[in-house]
């Protein structure tokens, strides 16, 4: 991918009495920034925007001292406040170019797409930005890929879990029921020996009755022994 642009003036003017110009300022931060020296460059270009507030340069140096220190979000602004800054249509689609690499370091890459997109409006020939057009859409296509892979498995996940709750509810169920019928048979097991010690109102009144008939008969059959003489045993 392009490395960041880093505008540079050609033309110095020396330092005035009342201080630095605005592209002495600026050739500073750029020096700072071509030696590593990012933060001291962005105090440099920094003081160039509180000399002139709109001009490109600036801001577009910023947002690389900024991208440099992997502050993106600060960048992300720099680059459209530069974009806003001139009316170079050259200048512009490197303002937008820079931002599509920051959103892209961001893994934003449908703002990168647009971001490119816009700087070839301003310079359709730019191969650079072409190429990281393209690569831009490569990597938006396997993002949407894996998202879809995710999704995919976290539908399948859902319906494991899913199936997992209902074979657990089954079985918890299951287990219900046959601790229920235990218990309904632990319950008759007790009942079955107080049935056989109890006896009904009406079995009682036949067991009594049957009692009092065989009595009589016992009674009637005693009398009649009674009334008859004695024999004796027969003498051998």
């Amino acid at each position: 991918m392009r490395r960041n642009y880093l505008y540079m003036i050609v033309f110095f003017i020396p330092i005035i009495v009342f201080g630095q110009s605005l592209r002495g300022l600026n050739n500073e931060g750029v020096e700072k920034y071509k030696d590593k020296n990012y933060s001291d460059a962005e105090v440099f270009f920094k003081k160039g925007i509180e000399k002139d507030s709109t001009s490109f340069q600036p801001h577009f140096n910023l947002g690389d001292a900024l991208y440099k220190q992997n502050r993106l979000d600060e960048a992300i602004k720099s680059f459209k406040k530069s974009a806003e800054m001139t009316d170079d249509d050259i200048l512009k689609a490197k303002a937008y170019h820079n931002l599509g690499n920051t959103y892209l370091k961001q893994q934003k890459y449908k703002e990168g797409i647009e971001a490119y997109k816009n700087s070839l409006k301003k310079n359709p020939q730019d191969l650079e930005t072409k190429y990281n057009l393209s690569y831009a859409l490569n990597q938006l296509q396997q993002q949407q890929q894996n998202q879809d892979k995710n999704q995919d498995k976290n539908q399948d996940k859902n319906k494991d879990d899913k199936q997992n709750q209902d074979k657990n509810q089954d079985n918890k169920d299951e287990k219900q029921n046959d601790d229920k019928k235990d218990q309904d048979k632990q319950n008759q097991q007790q009942k079955q020996p107080q049935q056989k010690d109890q006896i009904s109102k009406e079995e009682a009144e036949r067991i009594l009755q049957a009692l009092k008939n065989n009595e009589n008969d016992i009674q009637k059959k005693i009398r009649k022994i009674k009334g008859k003489p004695v024999r004796n045993e027969k003498d051998w």
